[in-house]
């Protein structure tokens, strides 16, 4: 179990970095995260802010090197990749106003000089939205972008010794062409994820690569990987993080694709476990997680993960979020804005009182049983039916015509049993767009009831398979929900219904 936790000015002495999007953020062994660039109100910005982790300190170091446009170290850009390997943050590529820049610069961490690199070979062209990640200590694997006219699918790896370039001749099958996608080492592969497509869609496949490790000799190729649980919707402008036997994947944007014409930027927490290979939701204790956001950072620090500014299609972020172990000495604190610039969010709901009453301790029994986030009743707001009236003019077009009782409350259950044995017969081909919305809340409205009304809090007992949980409880909006959720969302709402 996890919680999210606003970063108090009591957690580190400095100034942090100002709002920005964009921008990148790595660690330098377990000393440091170096914060570089990004954007903010059409400004590109080239600072760099650092985080001393052992005296928890946030400075700017004063750099020395290589001068460009008359001022040390890079242009001001965003989406650019930037890449440790040991004390050296290797830079990449990215935007500046319209231009995609195709430089390469190092930082050397322990001076705190720049270098913009002369590097041979298959030179990358230049790009932003890139995806980039270490191989080894010496090698950098680049793979897709937006070169300003095409999304990219070429993969090339660089020697941080030699600083040369090689394109990676690859067989077989290709992921499609894409930019704001992810790219992380995991052991001897590659692991790509979503992104924005050639011609605009938003991508949520998975993909391996092989063959970038010289000893092992194998010929490079791609991979699609399906695998089971709860895989993330499709979204570019995410981040991955490591952290032990598992990535964790945060934020980033999709569209409402059928329900919506609109971006949806997300803040859900989403892993994959490398022991089981499935993907899972991570459980989080608390209901007060960041703003839905992307273009942010996520980096490790011990067994925290910090998250660093973003983007939500209206405002850049200034705030900083802990996501922390339940056991972590700053799980339990108040999520109270105490940094300047934060965002505007609402204000809290309250702590859930876990030890008066049987519906705090139902619940809390169940995320420890069936190792799952659930949100107390009181913060979900779910309307009963009489109060919902989309939910009470769906099932009213289902009885007119029968002899109705003419009783407010008789008309409303009639009206709720006939929506719901319509739904129990429905199949996703014949559900209809406009019966999504109620059709979640009601499923909401019953797995709330089956969570206080039953002592015992086994998947079985709520006449699902043991293995099985409520995958759809936590969504806010059917606008979140993607086509092939609705099978699933109809299948578990069946075994709801009496």
């Amino acid at each position: 179990m996890h919680n999210w936790v606003r970063a108090s000015s009591s957690d580190f002495a400095g100034t942090p970095p100002q709002p920005r999007s964009g921008h990148t953020a790595v660690n330098v062994g377990k000393s440091m995260v170096v914060v570089f660039g990004g954007l903010v109100d059409k400004k590109f910005l080239n600072d760099i802010i650092v985080y001393d982790i052992e005296n928890k300190l946030w400075f700017e170091p004063e750099c020395t090197g290589s001068v460009s446009e008359g001022k040390v170290g890079p242009t001001p850009r965003a989406f650019h990749v930037a890449i440790t390997i040991d004390c050296h943050m290797f830079i990449f590529g990215g935007r500046s106003g319209g231009k995609r820049l195709g430089d390469f610069w190092v930082l050397d961490t322990d001076i705190w000089q720049w270098s913009e690199l002369t590097s041979f070979g298959d030179l990358p062209t230049p790009r932003d939205f890139s995806a980039a990640a270490a191989i080894g200590n010496q090698k950098i694997v680049l793979c897709g972008g937006w070169d300003g006219k095409k999304w990219l699918s070429d993969v090339y790896v660089m020697d941080t010794m030699s600083l040369e370039w090689m394109e990676l001749s690859v067989s077989g099958s290709l992921p499609p062409p894409r930019c704001g996608h992810t790219a992380t080492m995991v052991e001897k592969r590659l692991l790509v994820f979503g992104g924005r497509g050639g011609g605009g869609p938003i991508m949520g496949d998975l993909w391996a690569l092989k063959g970038l490790i010289d000893e092992e000799r194998e010929t490079p190729g791609w991979t699609q990987l399906k695998l089971p649980g709860q895989a993330p919707s499709a979204r570019c402008g995410h981040t991955v993080t490591s952290g032990g036997h598992y990535l964790l994947l945060f934020g980033g944007h999709g569209t409402g694709g059928w329900l919506s014409r609109y971006d949806v930027y997300y803040n859900d927490a989403i892993i994959l476990d490398r022991v089981t290979a499935q993907w899972k939701r991570l459980p989080i204790s608390n209901d007060e997680p960041p703003p839905p956001r992307a273009y942010h950072t996520m980096t490790s620090i011990g067994a925290r993960l910090l998250l660093i500014g973003g983007f939500d299609g209206k405002s850049t972020f200034g705030d900083l979020w802990w996501l922390v172990p339940e056991d972590d000495p700053i799980a339990k604190r108040s999520s109270a804005p105490q940094l300047r610039n934060p965002p505007e969010t609402k204000e809290s709901e309250g702590e859930l009182n876990t030890e008066g009453g049987q519906e705090g301790s139902t619940i809390v029994g169940l995320q420890k049983k069936m190792g799952i986030s659930v949100p107390s009743i009181l913060r979900l707001q779910i309307p009963e039916e009489s109060e919902d009236q989309e939910f009470v003019e769906l099932g009213t077009r289902l009885i007119e015509g029968d002899d109705v009782v003419d009783n407010g409350a008789s008309m409303i259950q009639m009206a709720a049993e006939a929506l719901r044995q319509h739904w129990k017969e429905s199949t996703p081909e014949t559900l209809q767009l406009k019966e999504l919305s109620a059709l979640l809340r009601d499923y909401q409205r019953l797995v709330t009831r089956k969570y206080t009304a039953q002592n015992s809090l086994t998947s079985a007992d709520f006449g699902l398979p043991v293995k099985k949980t409520f995958t759809f409880y936590h969504i806010k909006r059917s606008s979140e929900l993607r086509i092939d959720d609705t099978p699933k969302l109809l299948e578990e709402y069946k075994t709801l219904v009496i």
